[in-house]
């Protein structure tokens, strides 16, 4: 909700070009999903979202002998939404720095 406060002000061209670089940069919810499938047990979908020193924690307990990275599954995409909302208001705040 706060990033729709921060475009009201932008123009067009402004706009698109934070959605452009929002779209080059952003993670990939089926992507982080597939790591956890196959690398969930050693935090492969937490290193993939920034999240690295959770990831080592989970490399060094084996996703808290499974326990952890079963429970990550059910927080995985609101992880990777909540990174994307984060880019999308350090974008957002870029291009209002160079106009």
């Amino acid at each position: 909700m706060n990033n729709i406060l921060l475009k009201k002000d932008l123009s067009a061209e402004q706009l698109a070009m934070v959605q452009s670089e929002l779209e080059k940069k952003q993670k990939s919810k089926g992507l982080a999903y597939l790591l956890w499938f196959f690398f969930g047990g050693i935090g492969g979908h937490r290193y993939y979202a920034g999240d690295i020193g959770i990831g080592i924690g989970m490399t060094l307990t084996l996703g808290g002998l499974g326990l952890w990275a079963l429970i990550d599954v059910f927080f995985i995409g609101k992880r990777i939404e909540s990174k994307t909302n984060q880019l999308e208001m350090e974008l957002i705040q870029q291009v209002k720095a160079t106009a």
